[in-house]
C-alpha cells in the first residue's frame, strides 16, 4: 500500500509539458496560414495564363490580401487581449479558411482581389493571438523557443508549399489546392478553441507544477486580467515606432521572396514548374534552420548567469541578419548561374531568420501582458511592407527588370539597421507589467 501511495505521489508531482503541445499547435497554425499564402504565388503562372493577368494584375491581387491583413493587425491584437486569444484565434482561423476555399471560385481580377482582401481581414488577428498565447503559456526563459514555433511554421509553409501545390495542381488543377487547405484550416480552428485555454491553469491538461513553472518570475494568472493596452504611452515611445519600422522592411524583403520567387525562377532562371517547386523551397529551408538556431541560442542566454545579455545579442544578431540578407540578395541579383543564384538567395533569406527571431522575442519583452497589441502593431507595419512588396516589385520588374528590382530591395535593409538601434529590447514599454 505504501509503495502504491508513493507511486501516485510521484506521478502527480511530475510536471506536465502540455505547453509544448500548444507550441506545436502554434507551429501548425502558422504553417497552414503561410501555405495558404504561398499557394497563390506558386499558382501564379497558371492563373496568369488562364485569366490573361499581367504581373501588375497579380501584384495588385497579392497586395489586396496584405491590405486587409495589415488593417486587422492592431484591432486583432486588441481583440486578443479583450476577448482572449482562444476565441479570437479560432474565429480568425475559421474566417480565413472560408475565404481560402472561396479563392477557388474566383472568376476574374475583381473577384480575386475582393476574396483575397477578405482573406487578409480574417487572417489579421491570428498572429497577435498566437503572440498573446506565447506570452501566457511560456516561462520567461522559454520565450525564444516558443517564439520560434510561430516563425518555424510561417517558414515551413513556403518550404513544402511549392512542391505540394505543384503536385496537387498537376493532378487536380489549381482550384483543389485552395479547397483542401481551407478545410484543413477549419479543422485547426476547432482544435485551437478546444485546447488553447486563455489561462494555462484552466486547462485540464496542465497540472499545478506546470502552471507554477509557466508563471515563475512574473505576475500570476489571477493578476493578469484582460485589459486594454496603454496606446497613448506606446505611441509616444521611439522603441514602439522603431520595432514597427524594422519589421516593415524585413517583411517587405520576405514578401518579395514569397510573392515573386516562383515566377522569377521560371522566367529568369529557366526552371520548369516541377523543378521550381523543388528549388524554390531552399531559401525557406535556410530561413527555418536559422530561426531554430536563433531561438535555441536566445533561450541559452536567458538561462545564463547574465541573462540581460540576451537583449544586447538580439540587437546585434538582428543587424547582422539584415546586413547579410541585403548583401546576399544583391549578389544573387547579379548571378546568372541558376544553382549559384539559389545558393545566394538562400543565404539572403536564411540570414533574415536572425532578425525575425530577434523581432518576435523582443515583442514579448517589450509588450509583456500587452504582447497582443505590440505584436499586432509590429505585424501591422510588417504588412505595410507586405502591401508594398508585390505591387512595387511588379512595377520595378515590368519597367526595369528582375535584377534591378532585387537590387532595390536589398538597399531597403539600411532602414532596418538604423531602426534596430532604437528598439532596445531590454527596456519594456510598460515596465511594471512585465518582470522578465
Amino acid at each position: 500500500m505504501e509503495n502504491i501511495m508513493e507511486n501516485i505521489t510521484s506521478k502527480t508531482s511530475t510536471m506536465t509539458n502540455f505547453r509544448w503541445k500548444i507550441a506545436f499547435l502554434i507551429f501548425l497554425i502558422s504553417f497552414v496560414a503561410y501555405m495558404d499564402r504561398v499557394n497563390l504565388s506558386v499558382a501564379t503562372p497558371v492563373i496568369m495564363q488562364e485569366f490573361g493577368f499581367t504581373k501588375i494584375d497579380m501584384g495588385f491581387i497579392q497586395t489586396c490580401f496584405f491590405a486587409g491583413y495589415a488593417l486587422m493587425q492592431v484591432p486583432g491584437g486588441m481583440l486578443a487581449e479583450k476577448l482572449g486569444f482562444r476565441r479570437t484565434g479560432a474565429l480568425a482561423i475559421l474566417w480565413w479558411s472560408v475565404f481560402t476555399v472561396l479563392t477557388a471560385l474566383s472568376k476574374g481580377k475583381f473577384s480575386f482581389a475582393v476574396i483575397r482582401f477578405m482573406f487578409g481581414i480574417g487572417e489579421g488577428p491570428v498572429f497577435p493571438s498566437l503572440g498573446s498565447a506565447t506570452f501566457k503559456w511560456f516561462n520567461s526563459k522559454e520565450k525564444g523557443s516558443a517564439s520560434s514555433s510561430i516563425l518555424l511554421g510561417t517558414f515551413f509553409g513556403p518550404v513544402v508549399g511549392p512542391a505540394v501545390t505543384v503536385a496537387l495542381m498537376a493532378a487536380f488543377g489549381w482550384h483543389i489546392v485552395f479547397v483542401l487547405f481551407g478545410l484543413v484550416g477549419a479543422l485547426l480552428a476547432w482544435v485551437w478553441f478546444h485546447f488553447a485555454k486563455d489561462t494555462p491553469s484552466d486547462s485540464p491538461y496542465v497540472n499545478n507544477e506546470e502552471a507554477i513553472h509557466i508563471n515563475d518570475g512574473r505576475l500570476s494568472d489571477t493578476d493578469n486580467k484582460k485589459t486594454m493596452a496603454p496606446w497613448g504611452k506606446f505611441l509616444r515611445s521611439s522603441q514602439f515606432w522603431a520595432v514597427g519600422l524594422q519589421f516593415c522592411v524585413i517583411d517587405y524583403i520576405m514578401y518579395v521572396f514569397l510573392a515573386w520567387l516562383p515566377l522569377y525562377l521560371t522566367e529568369t532562371q529557366g526552371f520548369s514548374l516541377t523543378k521550381m517547386g523543388i528549388w524554390a523551397s531552399f531559401p525557406w529551408i535556410a530561413l527555418m534552420a536559422v530561426v531554430f538556431l536563433a531561438g535555441y541560442i536566445s533561450d541559452k542566454f536567458a538561462k545564463s548567469a547574465n541573462s540581460n545579455r540576451q537583449y544586447t545579442m538580439r540587437t546585434i544578431t538582428a543587424i547582422i541578419g539584415v546586413v547579410i540578407c541585403s548583401f546576399g540578395l544583391y549578389i544573387a541579383s547579379h548571378t546568372a548561374n541558376p544553382i549559384m543564384n539559389i545558393i545566394w538567395m538562400s543565404v539572403s533569406l536564411g540570414s533574415l531568420g536572425l532578425t525575425f527571431s530577434a523581432g518576435w522575442s523582443t515583442v514579448i519583452s517589450l509588450g509583456g501582458k500587452y504582447t497582443g497589441s505590440v505584436s499586432g502593431w509590429m505585424n501591422f507595419w510588417g504588412n505595410i511592407g507586405g502591401v508594398l512588396a508585390p505591387i512595387v516589385t511588379a512595377f520595378l520588374v515590368t519597367n526595369y527588370g528582375w535584377n534591378q528590382a532585387f537590387t532595390a530591395t536589398s538597399l531597403f535593409g539600411i532602414i532596418a539597421i538604423v531602426a534596430w538601434i532604437f528598439v532596445k529590447p531590454g527596456n519594456p514599454l510598460v515596465s511594471e507589467d512585465v518582470t522578465e
